[in-house]
């Protein structure tokens, strides 16, 4: 009787169904609203944070933000740090793989960072002594001194330096080759790029989180917003970026189609370069107050983001750990005719070019419009985005020009990028500043630290350093081939993501 029972028993959990991950399928297409480039298929060459649109889906980070959590173990399952802020040692997730089917180890943790040459790469480096491989599953970062952004550095999209790549592979190939043939540990692997046109993704069923749902991703380069918003409604795309204004409103009001207007820590403001050239009227913190004043930014936002936006007068993102609230400027066009009269510009100024990215061409014109009216005569000069970032890091550009730059981490490590000394785009330093800036840097106490921070943005915004417009609510929207567009899902994240999520209907 007992063999009879096991049998029965065996026969039974036979017939049981079993329960396995499904396959991918199907197709799915993102219209772009910017020039895809070759370098944004190496996360060592990290310049922006459009960038991650190609990133999340090939690569994979030691840390990432995901949905409900800033800081999520990806690559690295766990990691701790001394108590007195000098060292941090991750563990590796075991069992990882590279698309190409190497182990992911510390060997090529240590390689990434070594080899990164992206947004904030001479602060990271500067201020690392040593990275240690332990094991092949431990690594450990030595710092010069205690640095309480490390993480926000390391484990954000406030730069590329923790998204790993394959070291074997990249000596084999070479940093061109690897670029012609990128090798990630993502939930997608590459399948062909265009450049300026197209990059097509393949799910990885092997990723370590889940196997994606979708077999394909497209994302495909489409300039014209009219054009991207035409893609969906044919449903030959299945997400459109940046669709803004009367198209947006289009949009939202189109059957099937969904807007998803999505807020990010991307602070839209104007740069001043020349406020350092004692030559220049823009030295003047009066005729800095003067742009403020005359800029309608409640009308632009109406006009651009259907309101969505947050008004903003600070360069940091308000849900940014060690935001300062500044006050609001007014728009206010007498008030800014006054201050460019006191400054000596009764009849106005010609200020000279206004740079601006391709993509946000009608915000300049707008601020230049309003700059107008109160005597301020700018030239607007459309860029592409890699030229227009490429010039404005190399500190090429004069005149004004509308900054923008959505990359994750918290007050300290955006003023870093902008303000501070060998900052990625800081144009030039104020002393007082400066003083304060190194002075946080090393804070362990963070009552402390927070009001050094609080001090420093408290002062840019008197010196009026720049004009900021607003934090930008992104206006994406999604087709209805799609039961999860990944649009949203990540707290402050710009585009779809975690690709693994996104789901067609149906499958």
């Amino acid at each position: 009787m007992g063999i009879r029972r096991v049998v029965v028993a065996l026969v039974v959990l036979l017939a049981l169904p079993i329960t396995v991950a499904a396959a991918p399928e199907g197709t799915a297409t993102w219209a772009s609203h910017v020039s895809l480039v070759p370098t944004w298929l190496d996360p060592g060459e990290t310049t922006t944070g459009t960038q991650f649109m190609v990133t999340m889906a090939l690569h994979d980070a030691m840390l990432k933000p995901m949905p409900g959590n800033p800081m999520a173990p990806s690559l690295a399952e766990s990691w701790t740090a001394s108590p007195d802020g000098l060292t941090y040692e991750f563990k590796l997730r075991r069992g990882v793989t590279f698309h190409n089917g190497d182990p992911v180890t510390a060997e090529d943790v240590k390689f990434t960072f070594e080899r990164y040459k992206g947004l904030s790469a001479a602060q990271l480096k500067e201020r690392v002594r040593a990275v240690e491989v332990l094991d092949p599953e431990r690594v450990r970062f030595v710092l010069k001194q205690p640095w309480p952004d490390f993480l926000a550095f390391y484990g954000t999209l406030a730069t590329g330096a923790g998204w790993i790549v394959p070291k074997k592979y990249i000596e084999r190939v070479g940093d061109a080759g690897y670029r012609a043939a990128p090798v990630g540990a993502g939930p997608y692997k590459f399948v062909s790029f265009t450049p300026g046109v197209d990059v097509t993704f393949e799910a990885y069923e092997k990723y370590w989180r889940k196997v994606p749902n979708v077999k394909r991703i497209v994302l495909k380069m489409v300039p014209e917003e009219t054009t991207r918003l035409a893609m969906l409604k044919r449903q030959e795309a299945d997400v459109a970026f940046s669709v803004t204004g009367p198209l947006a409103e289009e949009m939202r009001n189109t059957p099937g189609l969904t807007l998803k207007p999505t807020m990010i820590p991307s602070i839209f403001f104007v740069v001043f370069p020349d406020q350092w050239d004692p030559k220049s009227p823009w030295a003047d913190r009066r005729v800095r107050l003067a742009a403020n004043y005359a800029i309608n930014r409640q009308a632009i936002n109406q006009a651009e983001t259907l309101g969505f936006s947050r008004i903003t007068t600070s360069i940091v993102p308000h849900r940014f750990d060690f935001a300062w609230p500044s006050p609001l400027y007014a728009h206010d066009p007498a008030r800014a005719k006054q201050l460019l009269a006191e400054a000596g510009y009764p009849n106005g100024f010609d200020s000279g070019d206004f740079f601006t990215d391709n993509v946000t061409v009608s915000v300049v014109e707008a601020i230049a419009n309003d700059w107008r009216i109160a005597g301020i005569r700018a030239k607007v000069r459309p860029m592409e985005r890699a030229s227009f970032f490429g010039q404005f890091r190399e500190k090429k550009l004069r005149g004004t020009l509308l900054a923008f730059i959505g990359v994750h981490g918290n007050a300290a490590t955006r003023l870093d990028t902008f303000v501070g000394g060998g900052g990625v785009y800081t144009q030039g330093v104020y002393p007082d500043i400066e003083g304060l800036m190194k002075e946080q840097r090393s804070e362990l106490d963070r009552k402390k630290r927070e009001g050094t921070l609080h001090r420093i943005q408290q002062l840019v915004h008197e010196k009026a350093m720049f004009a900021p417009i607003w934090e930008l609510a992104f206006m994406n929207g999604h087709g209805p081939r799609l039961a999860e567009s990944g649009l949203g899902l990540i707290t402050d994240y710009f585009y779809s993501a975690p690709y693994e999520d996104v789901r067609l209907k149906g499958k």
